[in-house]
């Protein structure tokens, strides 16, 4: 049994703050400052570039990976750490289509993050040829999944309403039908449990600066199916996905497996914060963070919408149809959420209208929830967010 009050002594959470903004950023954990510290004057500062071979840096990747992919249900040794979310999106996508030679479409929704869409829409101009990104509404993707399409590219969670797609269903859809699945699991990983092995995923990939806590900028983290491990080209055919990165060969060999997924070298400051950050993680199971999440989001909904009517619930009502985050929108949407930090509560806006608010049972339990509730309503009754200051957009909102 997870003791989440024991998890929150865990992070370092500033003093007079809910912070509801984990599914944008997680906190610190309080071990991760010593830990790259050590990395810092004990290995890099002692070891130099021995470090590499004596403090096992090349080896991070894929031994990180393996801890990620516990929370994801992959199988061991299909998922490896580096480089940023886009880039693991263009690899997977570029592999899979190459995989499907016969079909140029990849089908999105238009609840995936921008981000995605661009990189698929960048990968289509450059391969030309007919290639395109097709997007429906979110709960038309089922049915818009025929014998066109080449690649399906999913966010199971939805970054802006937390709506949740159902993994299994899709990919047995996109399979049926002769299509490669993709997964984004940025607002998943952490936060619900996951089971690529079990759904049959082909490629997922992820980020770990959220529900993962490795800090800003934090590495992502793409799997391949076994099925797939020797047939997946590597696009973007960097020196560490080579099989012999220190042979200096003139021409590309693709490494074994999910090692050809490497690009470039691997952020190892930032791999020491993550590695810190998973040992909390290797405390806990993700059945009982997701049953705790749904706990709290459902007593979060049911305290707004008694306390602040005029907020409008943007997140499925079920909470099996929903990530761990809770939006609600409003017209003033970006000046309640700027009044509501400036008493407190973090939380974040995304345009146009959504105030977003992420539960991670780690370090949120009911007291947070209870004291959100409370200073949302007096700044809704009060109209506190009605001030000059609160309406000027900063450049990350």
């Amino acid at each position: 049994m997870t003791d989440f009050t024991a998890t929150r002594d865990l992070f370092h959470l500033p003093d007079g703050v809910i912070y509801l903004d984990g599914n944008s950023l997680g906190p610190l954990p309080k071990a991760a400052a010593a830990r790259v510290q050590r990395t810092i004057e004990q290995e890099w500062g002692e070891m130099l570039i021995t470090g590499w071979n004596k403090a096992g840096w090349m080896e991070m990747p894929s031994r990180i990976g393996n801890r990620i992919g516990r929370l994801i249900g992959a199988e061991p040794d299909t998922v490896v750490i580096g480089d940023t979310l886009s880039i693991k999106v263009y690899q997977a996508l570029a592999s899979a289509l190459e995989m499907n030679p016969n079909r140029r479409v990849i089908l999105s929704d238009t609840g995936n993050f921008p981000s995605d869409l661009y990189m698929a829409e960048g990968l289509c101009r450059t391969l030309g040829n007919g290639y395109r990104l097709k997007t429906v509404a979110p709960d038309e993707v089922e049915a818009a999944i025929d014998e066109t399409v080449a690649v399906t590219m999913i966010t199971e969670v939805d970054y802006r309403t937390g709506r949740k797609h159902d993994m299994a269903r899709l990919t047995a859809r996109a399979h049926a039908k002769g299509a490669i699945a993709v997964w984004d699991l940025a607002h998943s990983a952490g936060a619900v449990p996951v089971d690529l092995k079990g759904a049959g995923a082909d490629f997922a990939v992820g980020c770990t600066y959220k529900y993962l806590n490795s800090g800003p900028g934090g590495p992502a983290f793409i799997y391949v199916a076994p099925r797939h491990a020797e047939a997946a080209r590597p696009a973007l055919s960097g020196w560490l996905g080579h099989e012999a990165p220190f042979a200096f060969d003139l021409s590309y060999r693709p490494g074994r497996g999910i090692e050809r997924m490497r690009v470039g070298t691997p952020p190892v400051l930032q791999m020491a914060a993550l590695e810190a950050s998973l040992d909390v993680w290797d405390k806990v199971e993700m059945s009982e963070i997701r049953a705790r999440s749904i706990e709290l989001t459902e007593r979060f909904i049911q305290g707004v919408e008694a306390a602040s009517p005029t907020l409008w619930l943007a997140s499925p009502r079920n909470p099996a149809e929903r990530g761990s985050q809770v939006s609600f929108r409003h017209p003033e949407g970006y000046a309640i959420m700027q009044a509501l930090i400036a008493r407190g509560v973090i939380g974040d806006f995304r345009a146009p209208d959504i105030l977003r608010f992420g539960f991670t049972p780690l370090y949120v339990g009911e007291a947070e929830v209870d004291g959100a509730v409370a200073i949302l309503a007096e700044v809704m009754d009060k109209a506190l967010w009605d001030r000059p200051e609160y309406k000027v957009r900063a450049r990350v909102t």
